[in-house]
């Protein structure tokens, strides 16, 4: 292994780990604005349930980026550099601001970058670009009436329980629903960085003709998305928990189980959907049981014009990166 191959992987997990720092918002949010843990221990619990995760789940999603995405015959390291630095970049600029944008539609858009700049379109696979754009949309509105579904069957059985009781109770099912969440978070989210690393291994000749995923990377991955969601984006905390609707522990628990349904589901199927998509749509859905003005929609619309130019900006941070380091190469 080369001394720029093991840069680029340690880049990569660079950006698992900021993957992990921007989107622990979306596994402790509501259980951190419900105040049924303090934000310390759940970074904790959330860290824990995002590391177990390779015990539950194959490797569709790490396949479907490995492969999926773009060409993996036009992968080296260009292609690789490009596409971390664009993700990176727009993690850290959204991050900076607040925004809970994707960090998979970043990766998305960074392998989609630097891939036009290389060969132009003909590298790209329509087919799992189009799946994934397809569920930008798909993800939160599924979150959303997930959220609305699982809150109204709440709301019907406990609606001759008193408040203080049917607090007490959720407060415990949202230790319940913040678990499963972080598992499909950590199911889904650390699989993309899997699935670029794997694609920098084979185009450098180390998988020998077939691809697939080593386990140690497995392992490293989802050693770096744990430890950056042990140490939390609290900017972004404060919008997903405070900012789109305020909750209650009942709520919380609707919210956060029906995304893990969503990411579930959707790593079953090799997916690489949007954990954060997925968790505000359902927050946006479980707002709106109560009135439609109770969901903060101004600040819903910002995020998801976030959303809109992630792959687009992200893109061009790694156009620009890749037409760099091709210009210093040569």
């Amino acid at each position: 292994m080369t001394f720029s191959v093991l840069f680029l992987i340690i880049l990569a997990l660079a950006f698992d780990f900021l993957n992990g720092f921007h989107d622990s918002a979306n596994s402790i949010a509501t259980i951190v604005s419900t105040r049924v843990l303090s934000p310390r221990l759940a970074v904790m619990w959330a860290t824990f349930f995002n590391f177990i995760a390779f015990l539950f789940f194959g490797l569709h999603v790490a396949n479907t980026i490995g492969k999926g995405i773009i060409d993996i015959a036009i992968v080296d390291k260009g292609i690789i550099f490009g596409t971390l630095i664009g993700a990176c970049g727009w993690n850290i600029l959204t991050w900076y601001f607040g925004l809970p944008t994707s960090s998979s539609h970043a990766l998305i858009g960074g392998m989609i970058g630097a891939a036009l700049v290389k060969t132009g379109p003909r590298s790209l696979m329509w087919h799992g670009i189009l799946k994934t754009v397809t569920f930008i949309f798909v993800a939160p509105i599924a979150g959303l009436i997930l959220g609305l579904g699982f809150g109204l069957v709440v709301y019907w059985i406990f609606k001759r329980s008193s408040p203080s009781k049917v607090d007490h109770f959720f407060r415990k099912g949202q230790l319940l629903s913040a678990s499963l969440y972080s598992i499909g978070h950590g199911g889904n989210d650390a699989q993309k960085t899997m699935g670029v690393i794997a694609g920098l291994l084979f185009s450098a000749g180390l998988l020998g003709d077939k691809f697939y995923i080593p386990f140690w990377v497995v392992i490293a991955c989802y050693f770096a998305i744990a430890f950056g969601t042990m140490f939390g984006g609290w900017r972004i905390v404060k919008t997903m928990g405070q900012k789109i609707a305020k909750l209650k522990p009942v709520d919380g628990f609707c919210a956060e189980l029906s995304a893990a349904v969503t990411l579930f589901v959707s790593s079953w199927f090799g997916i690489p959907v949007s954990t954060t998509h997925t968790i505000a749509g359902s927050i946006m859905g479980i707002g709106s049981l109560k009135r439609l003005t109770a969901v903060k929609w101004g600040v819903a619309g910002t995020i998801i014009w976030a959303w809109i130019l992630t792959i687009p900006c992200s893109a061009v941070i790694s156009a620009t990166a890749y037409s760099l380091y091709r210009l210093k190469s040569h």
